[in-house]
């Protein structure tokens, strides 16, 4: 694999991570978790921020560090 999916991958699954993470929290007061991890609703929205995290902000990031290692 190479060092830009290896980038992408880490970089955006944080991201997507801790957005579910915290979206799930926010969302705590509403429903409770258990009801939130059984809806299929849950787990569309963990795939919609994996995805845009990995391969959007994931190759933002690798650009901004390609330009930054450049200017160097």
């Amino acid at each position: 694999m190479s060092g830009r999916w290896k980038y992408q991958l880490k970089y955006g699954m944080f991201w997507g991570i801790f957005m579910t993470v915290f979206m799930t929290l926010f969302e705590i007061k509403e429903k409770p978790l258990a009801e939130q991890l059984a809806s299929r609703d849950f787990y569309v929205r963990a795939g919609g921020f994996l995805a845009m995290g990995i391969f959007v902000l994931g190759y933002m990031g690798w650009k901004e560090k390609l330009k930054r290692s450049d200017k160097q």
